[in-house]
């Protein structure tokens, strides 16, 4: 893939992440991560930038940047279709070191989350038996693998492109930048990384909910599951939930526990006022920052996100 380095240090350089207009380089926001910010940058239609503002020094970019690329090359192992990609490391005078990940761009309307608001019922079904034999490759995978190797994935739907491809549907996993293995069971992510957006007067709070059980989430089949058929709340589709938990519960192998109604409520319930305070205390984070400290607030954060 190639990719303009010299563009992507003058852009971070220019930078304001409060103002994306006060840069001479057009940029757009396409979305938004826990600790990155999506970007089509100087009209480039065929790549996304993903901006992840977080390390102290180059040699920590470099660590994660090589757990990244590991990372997907164990999907690939595991038989999941990843974007082509790169990345590069962008060090500024004064300011964290920031990654750009830069992948290969699909329309948004194939994205996954998108397609359950035009597809039909039993193109969804198709879909959504596509996402699932996806994420058996990766039981399958730590099955084969474990202890030595385990992989997961956050398989929500806005992380998933499905479109057809020399005649054929195909699936791709979009979210790779935040690699999720773990080599004789010891996790290669640094969860304290996913504090970097925190407020840093909260950050003892958030600790004491264990981000270790975060983390865990993903590898168990059932938690990864909840979270996905919990999402069609923030994505305006609760009226699939019924057809998801049925349809999902008909497709899982006998050794993975089934999803219940009454445990996707609970999870959403708890996952939105979660999310509803933490987005509320960054806001209030940035403008104390910005505002009061005249400062430099390094992430960019989105609107009001209806849930």
């Amino acid at each position: 893939m190639e990719i303009d380095s010299d563009l992507l240090h003058r852009f971070e350089e220019e930078l304001i992440p409060q103002d994306l207009s006060r840069s001479n380089i057009p940029a757009a926001i396409l979305g938004y991560g826990e600790i990155s910010s999506i970007f089509s940058i100087d009209g480039r239609e065929d790549i996304v930038y993903k901006r992840m503002p977080v390390f102290q020094s180059v040699e920590e970019a470099e660590e994660y940047k090589k757990c990244y690329f590991e990372y997907c090359r164990l999907l690939r192992e595991s038989g999941i279709s990843v974007p082509e990609d790169d990345a590069v490391i962008v060090e500024v005078p004064g300011r964290p070191v920031v990654i750009y990940f830069v992948q290969q761009r699909f329309a948004g309307k194939r994205i996954c989350h998108q397609l359950i608001h035009t597809l039909d019922l039993p193109e969804i079904e198709v879909m959504l038996t596509a996402i699932l034999q996806a994420l058996e490759k990766t039981w399958q995978f730590n099955r084969d693998r474990s202890p030595e190797l385990e992989i997961a994935v956050d398989g929500q739907l806005s992380n998933w492109a499905w479109f057809e491809e020399d005649g054929q549907n195909v699936l791709y996993l979009l979210d790779t930048t935040t690699p999720f293995y773990r080599v004789q069971q010891v996790e290669q992510l640094e969860p304290e990384l996913f504090l970097k957006s925190i407020p840093l007067f909260i950050r003892w709070l958030v600790r004491r909910l264990d981000l270790d059980d975060v983390i865990n989430r993903y590898y168990n089949p059932t938690r990864n599951l909840t979270d996905i058929v919990a999402n069609l709340y923030k994505e305006q589709r609760p009226d699939l939930i019924p057809f998801f938990i049925g349809f999902i519960n008909d497709h899982l192998p006998e050794s993975v526990e089934r999803l219940d109604r009454k445990t996707i409520d609970d999870y959403y319930k708890e996952d939105r006022m979660t999310w509803t305070a933490l987005s509320f205390l960054r806001r209030t984070d940035q403008f104390f920052t910005t505002k009061i400290l005249r400062k430099r607030y390094e992430f960019i954060l989105p609107g009001k996100v209806k849930r």
